[in-house]
């Protein structure tokens, strides 16, 4: 179940195992755990560029936009792009609909390769903006309004 505020919801097992399942070689191994296949897997990350380009934008308010699940699910999908699109970019979703529809609701190869690269591109280029925006902050500005111990 989604828990802690919705800070964990997406890493699970039967997600995970069925975005990376390998058809034909991991099939007993999804079944003894009914963990059904994931063909595709559909991201729109949270808005972190859009959050910390607004003015007054706290680092509290900063992190709460950093998603953690989503990249999880686009790399684990791009990765298995043998069996499973990626879908980041809404661009995408009118010519991914018309070769399901021409495909007889499959992707191609071509289009899961293609999928998977920008997939990659795209957390590639989240994971920069928020390394960007936290190397720009000292620790202490960083962990402001927190009580903590250092361990």
């Amino acid at each position: 179940p989604e828990m802690m505020a919705g800070r964990v919801k997406t890493l699970h097992p039967k997600i995970h195992g069925g975005i990376l399942g390998r058809r034909g070689i991991d099939d007993a191994v999804m079944q003894e755990h009914r963990i059904p296949a994931i063909d595709m897997v559909v991201v729109n990350l949270y808005p972190f560029q859009q959050t910390i380009a607004q003015a007054g934008v706290t680092v509290e308010g900063a992190r709460g936009q950093i998603d953690i699940g989503g990249p999880c699910m686009i790399r684990a999908s791009a990765k298995n792009f043998i069996r499973v699109a990626s879908v980041v970019d809404p661009t995408d979703y009118g010519p991914l609909v018309s070769e399901l529809k021409q495909n007889g609701g499959k992707t191609s190869l071509a289009m899961r390769f293609a999928l998977a690269q920008k997939a990659f591109d795209h957390t590639a280029g989240y994971d920069r903006a928020i390394a960007d925006y936290l190397g720009a902050r000292t620790a202490n500005e960083a962990a402001a309004g927190y009580r903590f111990q250092d361990r």
